[in-house]
């Protein structure tokens, strides 16, 4: 018997008595999950300060549907086994609807569990399209574009501004990591551009050198990254010490401060592809200026976090109920309002309008660019 089966038969069995004791479970349980450990720590801190956020003011609005909400929080470090120890982790407390998890490779297995489970999964991060494409439920949908998107904007970008130059692409072979490396390479030949090379590395090393020297014997002008801020600010470092100048171009997984910590200096000019900053946003001004009082930067994902809270809560209450069939119908049929702006869901459970910009990094911070 499924996991919910069996909570809900043993829930059953429970006594009116036992049940009117045991009130406190009446709370709505929903959850955050991400890399809260690990070397991706970042986003999963900026996912926990989203959703800790969001509850924080749910809650002081009423809950949902007459209930306080109460948050779990699981890490899954972007390990896929642990993602899915994570999946199972949740559904044994309860939990509804899941706002995660970040990296791709651990969102897509761990969705596997929330369909056996009836779980809603809203993805703030999660960019591959196998998790939206191959899902067997109608219960997973994510608030971010996806790789096909992304990877177009930055190839075609590559293509026309750096015609005739060298162009490597690499990739840490990640869900995520490869997903955006291969869009990018298709977009990057579609618009008539090959790349010189296209190499994989292995995420989690200290030392590039290997991959620096051949990046530099191939006299590389543009290098695109596909992968996380951790490995990518290494090896742009480790290209400015063997003397390279390269324009570097990565995706979203760059948005964060650590990026420059890592990288210092060598991190000037980097380019990267993210969704028009909503901080900037006026639906989101209050909530970041709330932020800043508590002397955190609402960056990256903190917001999507946040706005994939404000859409369970906005879904269920339209549905007058937290039932998943009635939820994931709203959910693909209603626009809602969030401080990442209006988001409405096509039918795989993809947002219908999806947009990527560039951001520059310049002297330890990131900002959007006009790239034409």
């Amino acid at each position: 018997m499924k996991l919910r089966k069996a909570l809900l038969a043993a829930t059953a069995a429970f006594t009116l008595a036992t049940a009117a004791a045991s009130a406190a479970y009446a709370d709505v349980v929903i959850a955050v999950a991400g890399p809260m450990t690990g070397q991706y720590a970042a986003f999963g801190e900026q996912m926990n300060k989203g959703a800790q956020m969001a509850v924080a003011d749910l809650n002081a609005a009423g809950g949902i549907l007459g209930e306080k909400i109460k948050l779990e929080v699981g890490d899954d470090a972007c390990d896929p086994k642990q993602a899915v120890a994570v999946a199972n982790q949740l559904a044994g407390a309860g939990a509804i609807f899941v706002a995660g998890h970040f990296c791709s490779s651990s969102s897509i297995p761990a969705s596997q569990v929330y369909t056996e489970e009836g779980i809603l999964q809203i993805s703030p991060a999660s960019t591959n399209p196998k998790l939206t494409d191959e899902a067997k439920g109608n219960n997973v949908f994510r608030v971010c574009g996806r790789d096909d998107q992304q990877g177009k904007v930055a190839g075609e970008y590559i293509a026309t501004m750096y015609k005739g130059k060298n162009v490597a692409i690499i990739h840490d072979k990640s869900a995520y990591g490869k997903g955006l490396a291969d869009e990018t390479q298709k977009s990057l030949n579609a618009a008539g551009l090959k790349e010189k090379l296209y190499e994989a590395y292995t995420a989690g090393e200290r030392d590039y050198s290997a991959l620096v020297s051949k990046l530099k014997q191939s006299a590389i002008d543009v290098l695109y990254v596909g992968g996380y801020h951790t490995e990518a600010g290494l090896i742009a470092r480790q290209l400015k010490d063997q003397g390279m100048s390269v324009q570097i171009i990565s995706g979203d997984a760059l948005v964060t401060e650590e990026y420059w910590t890592i990288t210092g200096p060598a991190g000037q000019g980097t380019l990267m592809t993210f969704g028009p900053d909503p901080r900037n946003k006026p639906a989101a001004k209050a909530v970041v200026e709330k932020f800043r009082a508590q002397g955190y930067e609402p960056e990256g994902y903190t917001l999507y976090t946040y706005a994939a809270m404000q859409i369970f809560k906005q879904a269920a209450e339209k549905a007058g109920s937290s039932d998943l069939d009635k939820v994931a119908a709203v959910l693909r049929s209603t626009e809602f309002d969030t401080v990442i702006g209006k988001i409405a869901f096509d039918q795989k459970g993809d947002v219908t309008t999806p947009a990527y910009v560039f951001y520059k990094w310049n002297d330890g911070k990131y900002a959007e660019v006009t790239t034409n």
